[in-house]
């Protein structure tokens, strides 16, 4: 049995917490680490009140999915945990395609966190092995690019110009990108295929350009920042989030879609200055699950967190969710919890 992580006992700031969770790729953070022997939730909610306070509150929650989404999820899953003790959370990082296609839609996850929509593929795998599900936002994410803060000689890039880095027919140094930069080689790190970000920068950058295979991929944000912290002529994206917990170690890039560089942040991913690379984020929770009351409950408290701006914002850096898009997701969230259950 894994033990407990209490990084708060630790002295542990929470942004801190959460740069360390993010280069963990999995998070256990009550109890023992489970597989649930009917691939569900591994637990029926109903609690024997042997929990801190007589909280009756008790089953395993398994989460899989996006990187990108991970450390809002953990920050949120932890604040629950804590209320509950009874409750035994596994979180892992394995990318929006890679949860939906092994986990998720092959009925071993209560939810899939996702960085773009479910895919038709997707939704065709999740129909045959009889999983339903619904879809909730879980905040605005400003997808970055990042460069070594050595590199002074760049602060931005057009749209097109990251196009010619990344496309499937990619430059090879980056004098080609841009004739005044130095003429050494483009070292890249991005995400792995099996991930919602590589998805969606196809979509929003690359179009039918494709994505080069020259580059070191993963489904860990944290290598992605510790490879262009350790180079001069490296380049990277991820979501907002991991810059956000390590600012002083990389450099974020302006991005231009015609109208001057725009830089990354919570206010220009917000007011939709930040063009192509803002998009919202996701995470889907089963039917069956939420058919158990403490999966149900987890739902609820994470629809009520998507507005709460000292974590979103000030803890993991996305975009909270305004109150109208919480109501709307709190309605579908109940209206899919009295299915289930009823």
């Amino acid at each position: 049995m894994a033990p407990s992580q209490n990084l708060e006992a630790e002295g542990i700031t929470r942004r801190r917490s959460l740069a360390a969770l993010a280069g963990a790729g999995a998070l256990a953070l009550a109890g023992c680490t489970q597989s649930s022997g009917d691939g569900g939730s591994g637990g029926d909610g109903s609690g024997d009140g042997s929990g801190d306070g007589g909280d009756s509150l008790s089953g395993s929650i398994n989460i899989a999915g996006s990187s990108t989404v991970f450390p809002l999820m953990s920050a949120v899953m932890e604040d629950f945990a804590e209320e509950h003790p009874g409750i035994d959370p596994t979180i892992s990082s394995t990318g929006s395609g890679g949860g939906f296609s092994n986990y998720f839609c092959v009925g071993e996850t209560d939810f899939n966190n996702a960085s773009r929509p479910i895919q038709p593929e997707e939704e065709q795998l999740c129909a045959d092995n009889g999983v339903e599900y619904i879809e909730l936002i879980a905040a605005t994410d400003a997808l970055t690019v990042v460069v070594n803060p050595e590199a002074d000689w760049i602060d931005s890039l057009t749209v097109e110009e990251l196009a010619t880095i990344w496309e499937s027919d990619a430059v090879e140094t980056w004098d080609e990108v841009r004739n005044e930069f130095p003429n050494e080689e483009i070292e890249r790190y991005g995400a792995a295929d099996t991930s919602g970000t590589y998805d969606y920068f196809i979509e929003s950058v690359l179009g039918e350009r494709g994505h080069t295979s020259d580059y070191q991929a993963t489904e860990q944000d944290n290598n992605i920042a510790t490879g262009v912290a350790g180079s001069e002529y490296a380049i990277g994206y991820f979501g907002f989030a991991y810059y956000f917990q390590n600012p002083d170690q990389l450099k974020a890039l302006g991005i231009d879609s015609g109208d001057g560089p725009v830089e990354p942040s919570l206010e220009t991913a917000s007011n939709g200055e930040y063009t192509p690379l803002s998009r919202p984020l996701f995470t889907y929770p089963s039917m069956e699950s939420l058919g158990n009351e403490h999966v149900a409950e987890f739902a609820r408290y994470f629809v009520e967190q998507t507005t709460n701006e000292d974590l979103v914002a000030g803890d993991v850096g996305y975009v909270p969710a305004t109150e109208e898009t919480q109501e709307e997701q709190s309605q579908k969230l109940e209206d899919a919890i009295e299915q289930a259950q009823g």
